[in-house]
């Protein structure tokens, strides 16, 4: 299945919206430093949708914050 994100790095907390349509927009606490926002969305996807964080991959967008990832 893949889902088009938008991340919000910086945030007070980790949290998954959906908003229908296989849209999402996730924030996460890390920085967009050195990859650590996109580790912490697999992780907060992973989590969300239960499933190993080996099934989280960002397909698009790695140095944006709109992302297309597919989940196995």
């Amino acid at each position: 299945m893949k889902i088009s994100v938008r991340v919000k790095p910086n945030a007070r907390k980790n949290e998954v919206k959906d908003l229908g349509e296989g849209k999402y927009i996730v924030s996460v606490t890390a920085p967009p430093v050195d990859g650590k926002a996109n580790e912490k969305v697999v992780e907060v996807l992973a989590e969300y949708f239960g499933k190993p964080k080996r099934a989280i991959t960002i397909m698009r967008g790695v140095s944006g914050r709109s992302k297309v990832i597919e989940i196995m």
